[in-house]
């Protein structure tokens, strides 16, 4: 006896849009017994990780700059993904934006360099996300690598390569051994939106990338070519669509946004380069490209909630002492949760016997 997934004829659009909703409440409800099974209240858990964040006007800011790079990558995912081509290293591409970004901010460090240097270190950190992208769109095309093993590997090669930077040749020398480069220059930090204010145009970048996303995939052919290249990739090659050339853009636009993040937050939050400069942003960004269903405007709203377990988790780990770690599993299991609502919503389950029949 086995179980097999038979597609559905038809399914209706409330059930679509229900998937996500009724994936939400069954992951809070297992994160409520894991917490129950920890010996906490699954009641004071909720207020603290959705109620308190949600209310204080700091932590709405907090919200919103943990959703910036969360939407960026999530953003440029969601095109391999729609083309059928699974990035796995936005994380390493994000790094190598920051990496590339901030040399050119460590080269003109007190130099006074004047107001070219900012949009300079943006478009090298878009460059550096592109180009650490396409490598495992290169070996994919050229010799039939498989994508998800590279593009994961190369996101260790990034962090280590940051890391020797920080503790080697860009070390502060004034900066008592610790691993971390000089602060930036003004003129090579990213303003934030008002004076008071830790919301900066990073922000801005992220919105101008859900609109143009949303323009592109709807109203151009690209956008076609991306839904048939991933939904029927036969009738793509008959079309006279190439699947190398798919490949490799769709790799270069996810990397230069995951880099333009990247660069977006040493530039904007953090202000230096550092051995970890990212919670895992490369990594949660799958989770809220399918939270979205690879929509550009379901993305955004899918990264202010998985920002608000980011928010909702430090504060749990100071006021109910609970493990940092468990806003991960959270997030791992809201992924889960998303993933089978959508086979659910598309497929029947069928019990076949060991004759072949129900």
């Amino acid at each position: 006896m086995r179980l097999e997934l038979t597609p559905r004829a038809s399914v209706a659009p409330a059930m679509r849009a229900l998937a996500p909703v009724v994936a939400f409440v069954t992951a809070f409800l297992i994160a409520g017994l894991v917490i129950w099974l920890l010996g906490r209240s699954p009641i004071a858990a909720f207020q603290v990780y959705v109620t308190q964040p949600l209310s204080d006007p700091w932590s709405i800011q907090e919200l919103l700059v943990k959703a910036t790079p969360l939407a960026l990558i999530a953003i440029g995912l969601s095109y391999c993904f729609r083309a059928n081509l699974w990035n796995i290293g936005a994380e390493g591409q994000y790094v190598i934006g920051a990496i590339l970004g901030g040399w050119l901010a460590l080269r003109t460090h007190g130099t006074e360099a004047g107001a070219w240097v900012l949009p300079l270190m943006l478009a090298l950190g878009i460059l550096g996300g592109m180009l650490w992208g396409l490598i495992p769109a290169f070996l994919k095309t050229r010799f039939g690598v498989n994508e998800i093993l590279t593009s994961l590997m190369l996101v260790y090669v990034a962090q280590l390569l940051l890391d020797y930077l920080v503790r080697g040749p860009w070390r502060d020398p004034k900066g008592f051994n610790f691993p971390q480069s000089v602060t930036f220059d003004p003129a090579a930090t990213l303003p934030t939106l008002a004076e008071t204010s830790r919301v900066h145009y990073g922000t801005v970048f992220a919105l101008i990338a859900v609109i143009v996303t949303a323009l592109v995939v709807g109203r151009t052919l690209f956008g076609y070519r991306l839904k048939l290249t991933g939904d029927a990739p036969r009738a793509a090659r008959f079309a006279g669509f190439s699947a190398k050339s798919t490949t490799l853009a769709v790799f270069a636009i996810s990397g230069g946004l995951a880099g333009l993040a990247g660069i977006g937050e040493v530039a904007g939050q953090i202000g230096q380069l550092q051995p970890s400069i990212s919670p895992g942003y490369g990594f949660t960004a799958i989770t809220v490209a399918f939270l979205g269903r690879l929509n550009p405007f379901g993305i955004l709203v899918a990264a202010l909630v998985v920002a608000l377990t980011f928010i909702g988790g430090e504060s749990a780990q100071i006021l109910l002492k609970l493990p940092l770690d468990l806003t991960q599993a959270f997030q791992g299991i809201l992924l889960l949760c998303v993933l089978s609502a959508d086979a659910l919503v598309s497929y029947r389950i069928r019990i076949v016997g060991r004759g072949g029949g129900k």
